[in-house]
């Protein structure tokens, strides 16, 4: 599945915004406090009304009335976030649109409105597969009976509470495919916010060893799953280290005397390898990438923040191929960054920046821009494009 479409109203920064025919490889650019890790957020805040209720995500991001955009009225407003995926179902690709409606009733947090449809033929306007108002609600049981007219599908109403998500609890079952499917994209979104301090040295032999955590902790354990479990997915992982990173030519997951874990880099100019605390951040940092972008069982969905740090400029092509290709084995990537470098290996449709006027926060599309589109067609590259000003707006005020 891909997610097309991203409409925000009144969530934090972003008051109005309609993010449309997003790419499976997007890059956000933007000054510090323009919204790039809030953009970023809405999945994960989706993650945590899923995993919690609404209330525990409203509270963590400081409660309703912090989350609702500046200037409204809490009391008449609500926090709208909606986004359209394209998956298959019944052997058609077909648009589905996850609709969620969050306001405050009596100084409380409710879903005022949950909404999936889709349209069940060529024509006709989409159908509601789910609807809930406040907790009360139907989902249609055999949504994938394509035989059958909308009088004939059979309703199956529920009550939920006001503050939970209905499709988590009916996501949870493949009989209502396009709310389990959602749910299995929320849920396994994966942010990366890698930390090389928390990469590197001895760590716990036991632990999770199936997915790289959020800042990388736990490299090494993933590591030797991959070495051990997927030894061809493992050696593809050091081929491409060797070609991007001169030098490395073999990584080795090793337990030690004491029972950690630790990494050991391979150096074709010495005889003995090194331990991860010796080697530099950034052949560190490519490895942990690598790792990520070569799961056996890959997210989703990845949303990188700024994956520059720590990486050599001369990087940023390879590592910028490297979520492109992810996108092109159908997952797909948003990427955060502060690097004209990283920049300079994006086209035109993969780009997009952040501008805040008046506390509110736009979203430009380098596509739509004639003067950039101008000049990409004639051969410049986005980075240098975006250092010499030409994207409206972007730059700090």
């Amino acid at each position: 599945m891909k997610i097309e479409t991203i409409r925000l109203r009144n969530f934090k920064a972003f008051r109005e915004v309609n993010l449309t025919d997003l790419p499976g490889f997007l890059v956000v650019v933007g000054a510090n406090g323009t919204g790039k890790t809030t953009l970023f957020d809405v999945f994960g805040f989706l993650h945590d009304c899923l995993k919690g209720n609404v209330r525990t995500a409203l509270d963590k991001r400081g409660r309703f009335r912090e989350v609702l955009s500046r200037g409204c009225d809490p009391e008449k407003d609500s926090i709208i976030v909606e986004i359209q995926y394209r998956m298959e179902i019944t052997g058609k690709e077909r648009l589905v649109t996850y609709s969620v409606e969050i306001g405050e009733v009596g100084g409380q947090p409710v879903v005022l409105r949950e909404v999936l449809r889709y349209k069940r033929g060529r024509h006709g306007k989409p159908f509601h597969f789910l609807d809930f108002i406040q907790g009360d609600g139907y989902a249609i049981v055999n949504e994938e009976d394509f035989t059958k007219s909308e009088e004939e599908l059979e309703r199956e109403t529920q009550r939920v509470a006001p503050d939970a998500l209905a499709i988590k609890g009916l996501g949870q079952f493949e009989r209502f495919k396009a709310a389990n499917v959602f749910r299995q994209l929320i849920e396994h979104w994966h942010v990366s916010d890698f930390h090389i301090s928390a990469a590197r040295g001895r760590k716990d032999a036991s632990g999770d060893s199936e997915h790289l955590s959020e800042s990388g902790d736990n490299l090494p354990l993933v590591a030797r799953t991959l070495h051990e479990q997927h030894p061809a997915v493992f050696q593809h992982i050091l081929d491409i280290m060797a070609r991007r990173v001169p030098g490395v030519s073999a990584v080795e997951p090793m337990l030690m005397d004491d029972g950690y874990l630790s990494l050991r880099f391979q150096d074709g100019s010495f005889k003995t390898p090194f331990l991860d605390r010796y080697v530099s951040d950034g052949t560190i940092k490519m490895f942990a990438y690598l790792v990520l972008l070569h799961d056996p069982n890959p997210h989703p969905l990845l949303c990188v923040e700024e994956p520059e740090n720590q990486l050599y400029p001369t990087l940023m092509g390879a590592l910028a191929e490297e979520f492109r290709a992810y996108a092109n084995r159908g997952g797909q990537v948003f990427v955060s960054t502060h690097s004209p470098d990283f920049l300079n290996a994006i086209e035109l449709e993969e780009a997009c920046w952040l501008v805040k006027r008046d506390g509110r926060t736009e979203v430009h599309r380098a596509k739509d821009n004639a003067q950039v589109a101008a000049y990409m067609a004639e051969g410049d590259q986005l980075g240098y494009l975006w250092k010499e000003g030409f994207f409206d707006g972007a730059d700090p005020q």
